[in-house]
């Protein structure tokens, strides 16, 4: 700890333990030591002027014109340098070597104005009186940023200037001493307060810096956080890609960019083929890596003027813009299929995935980016109808397609759908009984303003809007009041939307259905695809499976056209397997499709599964069929789709072809 004596001393010191204190009281005080030096100068001139020849020339001009010379100078000096920008060290050194010079000035200039005080009459000498008061005062105020010089200034100044005083025995000087001290030591008491509120002022404002810096940081902290939180929010997390929102902002930007500048912009979609079965067979993991794989490839695609997003799943995107044209995209579409074609590591094992593609091209079509979109996503559909299509760029014909898809869309939301949809029956035969033994019920719909519309058209509409799980038990509805008139030996065969046996809710309702129908469950038979129960195949086996539970038989239709027909056809709890009609086609011309179907029957024979042929037309397919063992078959060889009120009658017919 500080003596008592080091603590006094240290009031005589010029503090360092505060650079910006330091700092702070340089920056103050070089804009008063110019205003310190005037009063030194001016009030030396003036008492020199009022005792020229009275004093000695050398009290009167010669040593008052070098004082006055000397201030005149380091006035001017800080003047110049009053702005120039110093560092905390060099503002110590100055403060310091002002506060030393501060001694030597007021010893001579003390000593000076005593020196001359004998001189000259009564108005003379309260001349030099007042020159020494008014001096000290000055020098005070303009050393109050100085606090250490201020005070031995007044001390220096005050004491011999007292002691002077009284010593003359004039009352009148006794009492201008008295007064100079007092006011001094009121100058001195002020000084002090306003070194400490200065000092205070400063700790103070160096706080709200510090609290603004540490603020402007967290800001910067948080605006960095926000930056990272947008960056995330428009990032595929998996395969680091933009993701489905950045696309549609992007596109919306871009789109409108090209219309304000009249250049071109072209969107495509990519979808990949044959993802699900690795996903299924291998695992998340491995469909993963592929689709890091697949996004790396395309990334490393993307140039200043093509993007590349990630939309979900397996579905990428792409928008291309600058010079677009048909020939430049059809080559960028070879080169993402190509390059999404090549095999991909996938951990446990090496696949291979396909890409379909989709473009659209603005100002070609599209008014907006929204719908830029869709024309690129219905070219995305038809590349996938045409599995060898690879690129497709919508066209004329889509852009039809689509018209009548929307009218069609339109026409289905406002149907009466208990009214406009019918059904017919197409029988299923067992060639070996030479009867009947099923219909399979087959919707059709009449629409009042479009005329009769194909499943093939509205079906797939009406899984797009929604509306499939309402028409799936309108017709489940009608299907089973007409079975009511059938012979207890003749089943139903209804078939189910993917939407139907992957929705828990709509499986639930068709139970319903049947049970409120009054139907023996055992006579019905539900029809689903491969491509249905790929979709979901977890919540298929359950859906499957509650409809068994009832007693229901469920056959796995158009099988061998999905995807991994045997790796996941023993899992499911099916009773029969149709056949699609594509290896039935020919069968007595073409040697492999006899062996796919000799293979998927005895498939079913090993599984106990009963299997069913349809699309016979002609006498020589069903030949062979009978050749290989098959017992129920379907086809236009013996019927077409009819009434309900034909579906008895038709028996007889269908016996007379069976036997011819």
């Amino acid at each position: 700890m500080k003596t008592a004596i080091s603590q006094f001393w240290d009031v005589f010191r010029v503090p360092n333990g505060n650079p910006e204190l330091t700092l702070a009281q340089y920056e103050a005080f070089s804009k008063q030591v110019p205003l310190l030096y005037f009063i030194l100068a001016t009030n030396l001139i003036s008492l020199s002027w009022t005792h020229q020849g009275v004093a000695p020339d050398y009290l009167v001009r010669y040593i008052p014109g070098l004082l006055v010379l000397a201030f005149a100078l380091r006035g001017v000096i800080w003047f110049t340098r009053r702005k120039m920008r110093v560092t905390a060290e060099q503002a110590f050194r100055k403060l310091r070597s002002t506060n030393r010079l501060a001694i030597p000035i007021a010893v001579v200039c003390t000593a000076w104005a005593l020196a001359v005080f004998p001189y000259g009459n009564a108005h003379q000498q309260a001349h030099v009186a007042f020159f020494m008061a008014i001096t000290v005062i000055g020098c005070i105020f303009c050393l109050m940023h100085l606090r250490s010089a201020a005070l031995m200034v007044t001390i220096l100044v005050n004491f011999p200037f007292f002691v002077f005083m009284v010593w003359t025995g004039e009352p009148t000087f006794i009492a201008t001493g008295v007064n100079v001290i007092l006011v001094c030591m009121a100058m001195v008491m002020i000084l002090l307060t306003h070194y400490r509120d200065f000092r205070q002022l400063h700790e103070t404002s160096q706080v709200l810096m510090l609290q603004q810096t540490a603020l402007q940081e967290q800001n910067k902290a948080m605006q960095a956080l926000s930056d990272e939180n947008l960056r995330l929010a428009n990032l595929d997390s998996l395969t680091m890609l933009a993701n489905r929102r950045c696309f549609f902002q992007s596109l919306d930007i871009q789109f409108e960019r090209a219309r304000k500048s009249g250049t071109q912009l072209a969107i495509g979609v990519i979808d990949l083929d044959g993802f699900k079965p690795i996903n299924d067979m291998f695992g998340h993991a491995a469909g993963d890596k592929v689709l890091v794989e697949v996004g790396e490839r395309l990334s490393r695609m993307a140039t200043g003027d093509l993007s590349v997003y990630r939309l979900g799943g397996d579905e990428f995107a792409l928008t291309l813009c600058g010079e677009v044209t048909e020939a430049r995209v059809q080559s960028l579409g070879a080169a993402v299929c190509e390059a999404i074609a090549e095999r991909i590591n996938a951990g446990s094992a090496v696949v291979q995935v396909t890409g379909s593609i989709g473009f659209a091209i603005y100002p070609d079509v599209g008014a907006n980016g929204q719908e830029l979109y869709e024309r690129a996503d219905y070219a995305l559909y038809a590349a996938k109808r045409n599995q060898r299509a690879g690129a497709v760029i919508f066209n004329a014909v889509q852009a039809s397609e689509l018209s009548r898809q929307k009218t069609v869309e339109e026409a289905l939301l406002a149907a009466d759908l208990e009214t406009e949809l019918q059904l017919v029956f197409q029988p299923i035969i067992d060639i070996a009984l030479d009867k009947t033994v099923g219909y399979e019920a087959l919707v059709r719909w009449h629409s009042p303003s479009l005329g009769l519309v194909s499943p093939g058209e509205f079906i797939p509409i009406a899984e797009h809007t929604g509306r499939i799980g309402l028409i799936t038990r309108l017709v489940l509805k009608q299907a089973l009041e007409v079975a009511k008139t059938w012979p207890d030996d003749i089943y139903l065969s209804c078939n189910l939307s993917p939407h139907d046996i992957t929705t828990p809710d709509y499986a639930l309702r068709i139970v319903s259905t049947v049970m409120s129908s009054g139907f023996n469950p055992r006579r019905i038979n539900f029809e689903i695809t491969e491509t249905a129960v790929m979709h979901d195949f977890d919540q298929a086996i359950i859906s499957i499976q509650l409809l068994r539970d009832i007693g229901a038989g469920v056959s796995l239709d158009d099988f061998g056209t999905g995807y991994s027909s045997l790796n996941h056809v023993h899992k499911l709890p099916l009773t029969k397997i149709k056949i699609d009609s594509s290896f039935v086609r020919d069968i007595h011309i073409l040697p492999s499709s006899f062996q796919i179907v000799k293979s998927v029957l005895a498939l079913s024979a090993e599984m106990g599964l009963e299997a069913i042929v349809e699309g016979v037309e002609t006498a020589e397919e069903l030949a062979v069929l009978k050749d290989l063992g098959v017992r129920s078959v379907q086809g236009f060889y013996f019927s077409r789709p009819v009434p309900a009120s034909e579906t008895i009658s038709t028996q007889s017919v269908e016996r007379q072809q069976i036997r011819a």
